[in-house]
């Protein structure tokens, strides 16, 4: 089977307050690319892709009369995709909902969170992910409450006759938006860096109990953040997503890309100020240790890398119309 995860950029814009696809002239959100022009590459993409279960990242959100998942189904429809039934997790206020669109021919999915739910007592160590996670990164001993601004989405899945466990992921953003001045860009990276690395630890404990339980696990998305991603790695010590696969630890989680000489990249974004692209390797698939021993294989849909991909003109323009992010996927015999 296929698993992918896919961060599409300004999703929630292509859609209307009822749900309904806005498929129009007007601006989507990516800069000088109509709705129209995104959503056809979004499909072309998604078609393409053929996967049994996205992991969608930004996907559209729940509110007022909308429901997410529906809007995601009504694009599933719009262009006939086996993965048309979408799952939702604990909806957020960001517009920027983890939602899984899955085949449910192939698969059954439900929301499974795990941890100590708001309100109830027990191990400070494991909450909810709706919930707050106590943890002193100081030297003061006094812990810091950390929330996610999007919950990841737990999944519970069978396929064939084999129970999985999947993560959702949208880590936050090391980017100091709002910085007034170069000081203070500085406070605010450091300070979105701690929050990151939180975060991670935090996901690294539900995965160890996953892990500790023999479940396979599948931990996919957008971490914003990479090995030797900046200079604050040097600062802290490790880098999120190393935290998050278990660096150093007897149960490592496994994607080739976090380790690969050639430096892949899912992500590209265009520096104003310096006049430049920049590409980054912040998408991930990892594997438990059993399911990463069935030599699953990985692909980066990234066609500024994958040539191949551009021996079919319109799939490389929608693949770079579509997001400024590239869906990754793993094919895995189950």
């Amino acid at each position: 089977m296929r698993i992918a995860t896919y961060n599409v950029a300004w999703f929630n814009n292509l859609f209307d307050g009822e749900g309904l696809v806005l498929d129009d002239a007007g601006w989507s959100g990516r800069w000088d690319i109509t709705r129209a022009t995104q959503i056809a590459a979004l499909g072309r993409v998604f078609r393409r892709l053929d996967a049994d279960a996205v992991m969608v990242i930004e996907a559209p959100d729940t509110g007022g009369v909308r429901d997410g998942a529906r809007a995601l189904e009504t694009f599933a429809q719009r262009f006939g995709l086996r993965a048309r039934q979408a799952l939702i997790g604990f909806a957020n206020d960001t517009q920027q909902e983890i939602a899984l669109l899955f085949d449910p021919d192939v698969m059954t999915a439900r929301h499974a969170p795990l941890g100590r739910a708001v309100g109830q007592r027990g191990a400070q160590d494991d909450p909810r992910f709706d919930g707050v996670f106590h943890i002193d990164l100081d030297v003061d001993d006094t812990p810091e409450n950390v929330t996610w601004s999007k919950p990841p989405l737990e999944v519970f899945a069978r396929i064939g006759g084999h129970d999985l466990r999947l993560i959702g992921v949208h880590a936050k953003s090391k980017g100091p938006r709002g910085a007034l001045s170069d000081k203070d860009a500085l406070r605010i990276a450091i300070q979105n860096r701690r929050k990151q690395l939180a975060q991670c630890i935090w996901l690294r404990h539900r995965i160890e109990g996953h892990l500790n339980r023999a479940e396979p696990l599948i931990v996919l998305g957008d971490f914003n953040d990479g090995p030797g991603l900046d200079v604050y790695e040097r600062l802290f010590g490790r880098s999120g997503i190393e935290i998050v696969r278990g660096e150093g630890s007897a149960a490592q989680l496994f994607d080739p890309h976090i380790a690969a000489a050639d430096g892949p990249t899912t992500a590209r974004f265009w520096q104003r100020d310096k006049d430049q692209w920049l590409e980054a390797l912040l998408d991930f698939i990892m594997v438990s240790p059993d399911l990463a021993a069935r030599a699953p294989v990985w692909r980066i849909w990234n066609p500024l890398r994958d040539p191949a991909l551009c021996a079919d003109p319109k799939l490389c323009q929608a693949l770079l119309d579509a997001s400024d992010h590239f869906p990754v996927t793993m094919d895995i015999d189950l």
